[in-house]
């Protein structure tokens, strides 16, 4: 499964998600809660969070961290991670 976190709102999310035709779903963290947990930001008045990806294992612990992330190559180096 995937998930995106972004700092915006429900409704600025779904029109996003939406515009681009996301194939997954697209979380709201206006209090940026989640985001300071997973540090894709660093202070809770940051305007974006950083571009950061997680692979969580079924158990729920993390099996992989991207701390940086190239949009246009980031897909195939998580796929071919994962095997």
């Amino acid at each position: 499964m995937v998930l995106g976190v972004s700092f915006d709102t429900v409704h600025d999310n779904r029109a996003f998600a939406r515009k681009l035709e996301l194939p997954f779903l697209l979380l709201s963290d206006e209090d940026r809660r989640i985001g300071m947990d997973y540090h894709a930001a660093s202070d809770p008045d940051q305007a974006y969070a950083d571009r950061i990806t997680y692979v969580i294992g079924p158990d729920g612990k993390i099996l992989q961290a991207y701390p940086k992330v190239d949009v246009k190559s980031h897909p195939a180096e998580v796929l071919a991670a994962l095997g």
